[in-house]
This record gives structure tokens, sequence and C-alpha cells, in this order.
């Protein structure tokens, strides 16, 4: 098919697009699936009311789609973890406008994966040219590519800015139980995790692990409830609402995990993540009631053994929180890729993600991580 014409398209809703055909250049990362993305959409989570407009772009080989990129149009920077606030009010200040600006992302979303969804790096290349070209069309102040996997970076970095950013993600290194895991951290490390959880089962708290079709309604509403009420309590609004969530249960049941926390027979909080073959994604967490150590139980711990118990290989915990890195969480850099319109600021960006990286990379080469020093004596006894 070389040489033949590519065909661009742009869509108001990824309901314009075809599930399997998207789906088969997404591969199986759950977030940039189609019913993920719409989901957000059909929801009322995502569209031109919530500062997020869709406005994705495809690209076509003789009635085939071989490229996509799921794009938005942003009015703000909510809900994206990449944090550029300070450029856009140094060019507000210059009396520019930031925004609308151009984002290619998976909302509310903070996970690698996926961005310029393609056949081959050559439609991927296109598909790179055609949405800066769209950004510059529309007269937009710039361009942000947020969590791309490593093979859409090697495409970005040659005309973007590229900046670093870092998580923290558990490895399962083949663990056969958790306590081989805690058998392989510092003794004081192991000891703390040791009383949390002991602590937390002594108070009478157990959990269930629900998956696929076993999660049932009631389960989404008490879940919803305490995703809400977590929220309240950091006075902040949730972006997402229970008819995404049942959306996901109708269209992806098997890329999902909900656990349950109860105390003495009463539900309590629970956790929802995601998972796909290799790896569990921590996502979202609530309760109605404060519980020592109820937190880093069922969002930490209780993944793990989920990660075990299926031999996934990776349990990303999510955005910031340097508190994982006591849990076994080991940092993980990301990128994140920008253009920008007005020369001055370009150039200031390009500055300061200087001087961040260099920062970053200092800090990551500091920390003191959880592990023994020598992996090949993991210690086992119980403090």
């Amino acid at each position: 098919m070389a040489g033949k014409a590519v065909e661009v398209r742009r869509h108001a809703s990824l309901a314009e697009l075809p599930r399997e055909a998207w789906n088969a250049l997404a591969g199986d990362t759950p977030f940039t699936r189609h019913e993920f993305l719409h989901a957000l959409e059909a929801s009322g989570c995502v569209g031109p009311d919530t500062g997020w407009d869709p406005c994705h772009l495809s690209l076509w080989q003789s009635g085939e789609l071989v490229a996509a990129a799921p794009l938005y149009r942003k009015f703000h920077s909510w809900g994206e973890y990449v944090f550029d606030w300070a450029w856009a009010e140094a060019l507000e200040k210059a009396g520019g406008r930031y925004y609308p600006k151009l984002l290619c992302a998976v909302p509310f979303t903070p996970v690698s994966g996926p961005r310029l969804l393609s056949k081959n790096a050559a439609f991927g290349g296109q598909l790179l040219q055609a949405v800066l070209q769209a950004a510059q069309e529309a007269g937009l102040s710039s361009f942000h590519c947020l969590f791309p996997r490593a093979e859409d970076l090697a495409l970005l970095e040659q005309q973007l800015l590229v900046r670093r950013g870092y998580q923290y993600h558990w490895h399962n290194e083949g663990y056969r139980d958790f306590a081989e895991f805690l058998g392989r951290l510092s003794h004081d490390k192991r000891k703390r995790i040791r009383q949390e959880r002991r602590k937390l089962f002594d108070a009478g708290c157990r959990f269930v692990h629900k998956t696929g079709r076993d999660i049932t309604e009631s389960d989404w509403l008490f879940f919803h409830r305490c995703y809400v009420q977590t929220y309240r309590q950091h006075r902040s609004t949730p972006y997402l609402n229970l008819d995404f969530f049942l959306h996901l249960s109708a269209e992806m049941p098997d890329s999902l995990l909900l656990i349950a926390a109860e105390r003495d027979g009463k539900p309590v909080g629970c956790a929802l993540d995601l998972f796909d073959h290799t790896t569990l994604y921590g996502r979202y967490w609530g309760t109605l009631e404060y519980v020592p150590g109820l937190h880093f139980e069922t969002s930490y711990y209780q993944g793990m053994e989920f990660c075990l118990q299926r031999g996934l290989a990776i349990f990303e915990g999510g955005a910031q929180g340097e508190h994982k890195l006591a849990r076994g969480f080991l940092p993980t850099v990301t990128h994140s890729a920008h253009w920008l319109a007005h020369a001055g600021l370009a150039h200031a960006v390009e500055e300061f993600v200087r001087r961040e990286g260099h920062a970053i990379g200092h800090y990551l080469d500091e920390l003191d991580g959880p592990y023994r020093k020598d992996p090949n004596h993991a210690d086992r006894s119980v403090e």
C-alpha cells in the first residue's frame, strides 16, 4: 500500500471511529481502548462543556484506518497531571492567549501508553505532522502529548520539546508470595508494613477481590459513594460520574478489579484498578470512614497480592506519592512532549525543562531505595 494517498479526517466524537479498527491500533493498554475513551464521552465526563472538547484525528488509506490520535481542545489544564499553569500565566502576562490548546492524552489518567496510534512508524510520523498542522491552522497556542510510550517518544522528540517526570511503580520479581517480597525489603521497611497489616486485620478488616461481571450494580453504587466522599473530604470535585463507571462495567468488564474493604462485615471502602496481561493500574480509591492503614492496604498491598496471584509484572500506583517508595514502589521516569507557537515562550520553557530535568535526575539518583542491598539473601523472618 506504499505510495497510496493518505486521507486525514477529524472527529468530534470517538463514536465516529470504528471500535475494532481503533483497538487494532491501540493494543492492550485499557486506557487507549475505544471503550474507555468513548465511556468518558458518553457519560459526559468529557465534552465541550467540561473544557475537554474532543477533536480526534485519523488517517485513512484505501478505506483502512492506519493511524489515529485521541485529541482534545483544552480550555484549562485540569486533569492532566503534567503541570503547565506557569506557562499559561507567562504567556497571558505577555499579552498572549494560552487556551485553548491541543492535547493528546487520556483524560484524568496519568498512565504511559500509546498516543500516536498507527500501523507503523511511517504512518505515525504522518499522523504527528497532521496533528501539528491542525494546531497551527486552528491558531492554537500549543500542542502537548502526555505520557507517551517509548515508541511514540522516538517520533515526538524529533520535533517537540520533551519533558521528564516520574512515578512510582512496583515490580513483581517473580515472588512466590507477599512474604517473599517483604523479605527483599530493608528491615525497617519490612517491619513497618507487617505492623500496618497486622493492626488492620486485628481491627476486623477483610478484603474481597472482584473482577469482570462479578462486580454487581450495588458494588458500583457503593464504590462511587466512597469515591465521591473522598473527593469531598479534600474539598474537591470528582472528574468522573457513576455513569462512566457503569459504562466501563458494561463495555470492558474483564479489565476491571474492584477491591472491597470490610470491617466486621460492614463495607467501609474500596479501590478500583484496571489491568491488562502484564500490568495492574491503580486508579480510584475511596472510603466512608477513616481506618488507620486502610488506604495503604486497599490501594497498594491488595493490588500487589493480585499481581502475585495473576503473575502480573508491574503495578503502577498512580501519580505522585513519595510514600510509595517505603512500600516497595520504585521511581520510574515518565515523559511528555510539547510544541509552543510563541517563540519567546518556547525558549523560556526549553530552559525551564532543561533545569527541571536535571533536578529530577539528581533527585532520583539520591533516593534511598527500600530494598536490601543484597537481593540474593531475602529475609522472611517475622519481627
